[in-house]
């Protein structure tokens, strides 16, 4: 077990390169090739500059560190990064472009113009209802970005992909118990319940990546590494902001879930403390970002006496491989690109490996988990 002055050091190496990781040229993603985008290689998702997922989530591993100190150090950080888009205007709407809203729904009431920020996110809360196109039994769409064009969208018809419930429904529920609007809150309970109806693989306690009602069919029925880690963190972090607002029965039913995925996450944990970012393919690489996600979520279900004291020595075992994956100028190495719905394990195993905003949130996110708060 690594001591806080140990930790602290790779944090702050971390969040130092998360908050520099600066800008990409956006207009190579108007010519980029097929091959790169099967590779995971988009402009868009590099750097801290841009409004999409993987600088939401990297957002919100910074605000879970500020979280820790328990003060605002980064609140200039965070109130430039929203002003600044606010001023030169917001992508399109999508599931993706939600993600910078969830630490935004956390923050805004600090900022100067909080009721312009309030409006902002209770917009995005009524778009996700109203006007967002759902799947058969009400699924949010997986709708994403389109490639080079921010102001356009990929509709993916039909499709549910487990992202969505980290990328829009914590959000949704953090507004809507902000707000306490039933109708959003509601909602993301809906969400929750949809994605594990057709995500959930009884078999294996895993998730599948999608669900396509066109086909009928999880495409490959691969299980993505970080695309189980939504689930494994964000089903936590849902709960966290439910607190006693949630019916006990879906309560349980939640949990029930993510102790059965837990399990099957423990067997099949790397010798290294990582885990294969396919996750039944020992042939698949080690990949960080999905096993910093999962391990701050193994942690905080340990915190929440859900799950036992072996899986405390799981996420142990990955923070210290994280920690390994760290390089001296705060890069956190072993990370997959973006990664679209695959038919085989080659998909997965083909996804460019490269630093991306989001590597270093969730790795941020799982050693301030890992911090001794006593």
């Amino acid at each position: 077990m690594m001591s806080n002055e140990q930790l602290l050091e790779k944090i702050h190496l971390v969040v130092e390169k998360l908050m520099n990781l600066g800008g990409c040229d956006y207009d190579k993603d108007k010519t980029v090739s097929r091959t790169d985008t099967r590779k995971g290689i988009i402009q868009r998702d590099f750097g801290i500059e841009e409004w999409d997922w993987p600088q939401g989530v990297g957002l919100y591993g910074l605000y879970k560190l500020q979280e820790f100190y328990g003060d605002d150090r980064y609140l200039p950080f965070f109130e430039k990064w929203y002003s600044g888009h606010q001023k030169n205007g917001l992508p399109s709407k999508n599931i993706n472009t939600t993600a910078p809203f969830l630490p935004l729904a956390f923050l805004y009431e600090k900022f100067e113009s909080p009721d312009e920020f309030y409006r902002l996110c209770t917009e995005r809360a009524d778009w996700l209802i109203n006007n967002l196109p759902k799947t058969r039994d009400g699924g949010f769409q997986h709708v994403t970005s389109a490639i080079g064009n921010r102001d356009g969208v990929s509709l993916n018809e039909g499709q549910l992909w487990v992202d969505t419930l980290f990328m829009s429904v914590l959000f949704l529920n953090k507004i809507g118990c902000k707000t306490d609007n039933p109708v959003w809150k509601n909602e993301s309970i809906h969400q929750f319940l949809v994605h594990i109806k057709y995500l959930y693989d009884k078999q294996t306690g895993l998730f599948h990546h999608g669900f396509s009602f066109e086909r009928m069919d999880n495409f490959g029925g691969i299980f993505w590494c970080r695309g189980n880690s939504w689930f494994t963190y964000g089903v936590m972090e849902y709960l966290d902001t439910c607190g006693e607002d949630l019916n006990e029965g879906i309560r349980t039913y939640l949990t029930d879930t993510y102790k059965s995925q837990a399990a099957s996450l423990l067997r099949l944990q790397a010798p290294s403390g990582l885990w294969y970012t396919v996750l039944t393919d020992e042939t698949s690489y080690e990949e960080v970002s999905g096993s910093a996600a999962i391990a701050a979520g193994f942690l905080k279900g340990v915190k929440a006496g859900i799950l036992d004291e072996s899986y405390k020595a799981a996420a142990d075992r990955a923070i210290e491989a994280i920690c390994a994956s760290v390089s001296e100028a705060g890069t956190v190495l072993n990370v997959s690109a973006g990664t679209g719905i695959g038919m085989d394990a080659d998909h997965y195993k083909n996804i460019s490996i490269m630093p991306m905003a989001y590597g270093q949130a969730l790795a941020l996110s799982a050693l301030c988990e890992a911090l001794n708060k006593e």
